[in-house]
């Protein structure tokens, strides 16, 4: 960052979208939570603890293994908030300049929202794919979720810069 100024501090309402995406994430999140109590009882002793980037198991693990899913999206969900509630820390072109904060910083705190809530969902898709392989449910997502995840990390970084490259 080579600003000549210091960075304001600037309080910015959230937007709708923004809690939209909010309260979509939560829902896949605790809703993982509640399947994998739910299930925790039918879970054989061993489950899908990791697949390949065709979307085949290439390993299975002790089913507690897949408590590393909802401890690692609320570390996300925890950094990524703290990360939202702070847009003066993030890193920002030499133009940003005090009349042009504002929209930089929602611009910012947007495209960390979106990949927070886009991580608590694939983490959650990724925690029912291994609930219902190891119940019979069904086969998984199989080569689908290596391109939704890159997907839906993609479109938000490449949004922030095409938003941020109108930003005067």
């Amino acid at each position: 960052m080579a600003t000549s100024f210091k960075l304001p501090k600037l309080k910015i309402p959230k937007t709708k979208s923004e809690w939209v995406f909010d309260i979509i994430g939560l829902i896949f999140y605790v809703g993982s939570i509640i399947l994998l109590i739910t299930v925790w009882n039918s879970l054989p002793d061993e489950v899908p603890a990791h697949y390949n980037a065709l979307g085949e198991v290439d390993r299975f693990g002790s089913k507690f293994e897949l408590l590393i899913l909802p401890i690692i999206g609320g570390f996300l969900l925890l950094m990524m908030q703290a990360f939202e509630k702070f847009p003066e820390i993030h890193n920002y072109p030499s133009r940003i300049n005090k009349s042009n904060a504002e929209q930089f910083y929602l611009n910012s705190r947007k495209m960390i929202n979106q990949l927070k809530n886009v991580c608590l969902i694939l983490f959650s898709l990724l925690a029912f794919e291994s609930i219902s392989i190891a119940l019979d449910w069904n086969n998984g997502f199989g080569g689908w979720f290596m391109p939704i995840l890159i997907v839906g990390t993609v479109i938000p970084i490449v949004l922030l810069f095409i938003r941020q490259r109108k930003i005067k």
